[in-house]
Protein backbone atom coordinates (compact mmCIF):
# COMPACT_ATOMS: atom_id res chain seq x y z
CA UNK A 1 0.00 0.00 0.00
CA UNK A 2 1.42 3.29 -1.04
CA UNK A 3 1.13 6.74 0.43
CA UNK A 4 -1.14 7.74 -2.45
CA UNK A 5 -3.58 4.93 -1.66
CA UNK A 6 -3.64 5.87 2.01
CA UNK A 7 -4.21 9.55 1.12
CA UNK A 8 -7.08 8.65 -1.24
CA UNK A 9 -8.57 6.42 1.44
CA UNK A 10 -8.44 9.22 3.99
CA UNK A 11 -10.09 11.59 1.52
CA UNK A 12 -12.83 9.01 0.91
CA UNK A 13 -13.50 8.70 4.63
CA UNK A 14 -13.64 12.50 4.99
CA UNK A 15 -16.03 12.77 2.02
CA UNK A 16 -18.22 10.05 3.53
CA UNK A 17 -18.39 11.79 6.89
CA UNK A 18 -19.30 15.11 5.26
CA UNK A 19 -21.92 13.34 3.13
CA UNK A 20 -23.54 11.99 6.27
CA UNK A 21 -23.37 15.31 8.09
CA UNK A 22 -24.50 17.53 5.19
CA UNK A 23 -27.61 19.60 5.83
CA UNK A 24 -28.95 19.42 2.27
CA UNK A 25 -29.59 16.19 0.41
CA UNK A 26 -28.07 17.53 -2.82
CA UNK A 27 -24.83 18.23 -0.95
CA UNK A 28 -24.80 14.61 0.21
CA UNK A 29 -25.26 13.43 -3.37
CA UNK A 30 -22.38 15.57 -4.56
CA UNK A 31 -20.12 14.32 -1.79
CA UNK A 32 -21.06 10.72 -2.55
CA UNK A 33 -20.15 11.37 -6.17
CA UNK A 34 -16.80 12.79 -5.09
CA UNK A 35 -16.24 9.70 -2.94
CA UNK A 36 -17.00 7.51 -5.93
CA UNK A 37 -14.56 9.46 -8.10
CA UNK A 38 -11.89 9.04 -5.43
CA UNK A 39 -12.50 5.29 -5.54
CA UNK A 40 -11.91 5.48 -9.30
CA UNK A 41 -8.46 6.92 -8.62
CA UNK A 42 -7.89 4.19 -6.06
CA UNK A 43 -8.79 1.48 -8.59
CA UNK A 44 -6.46 3.04 -11.16
CA UNK A 45 -3.57 3.03 -8.70
CA UNK A 46 -4.37 -0.60 -7.92
CA UNK A 47 -4.05 -1.36 -11.66
CA UNK A 48 -7.70 -2.29 -12.18
CA UNK A 49 -8.72 0.00 -15.04
CA UNK A 50 -11.80 -2.01 -15.97
CA UNK A 51 -13.19 -1.69 -12.47
CA UNK A 52 -12.30 2.01 -12.48
CA UNK A 53 -14.17 2.61 -15.73
CA UNK A 54 -17.22 0.77 -14.40
CA UNK A 55 -17.12 2.70 -11.13
CA UNK A 56 -16.81 6.00 -12.99
CA UNK A 57 -19.74 5.21 -15.25
CA UNK A 58 -22.08 3.62 -12.74
CA UNK A 59 -20.99 4.92 -9.36
CA UNK A 60 -20.14 8.50 -10.16
CA UNK A 61 -22.24 9.09 -13.25
CA UNK A 62 -25.39 7.04 -13.38
CA UNK A 63 -26.10 6.79 -9.67
CA UNK A 64 -25.62 10.51 -9.13
CA UNK A 65 -27.86 11.34 -12.06
CA UNK A 66 -30.60 9.02 -10.84
CA UNK A 67 -30.41 10.40 -7.29
CA UNK A 68 -30.53 14.02 -8.49
CA UNK A 69 -33.46 13.31 -10.82
CA UNK A 70 -35.32 11.51 -8.03
CA UNK A 71 -34.68 14.42 -5.69
CA UNK A 72 -35.96 16.84 -8.31
CA UNK A 73 -39.05 14.73 -8.92
CA UNK A 74 -40.03 14.56 -5.25
CA UNK A 75 -39.54 18.27 -4.76
CA UNK A 76 -35.94 18.74 -3.75
CA UNK A 77 -34.73 19.90 -0.36
CA UNK A 78 -37.84 21.98 0.29
CA UNK A 79 -39.53 21.35 3.60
Amino acid sequence: MTIVNIFIGILMVIAGIFAIEAKKVIDSFILLSIMSLLSVFLFVTMKAPDVAITEAAVGAGLTTAVLVLALKRIGGDEK
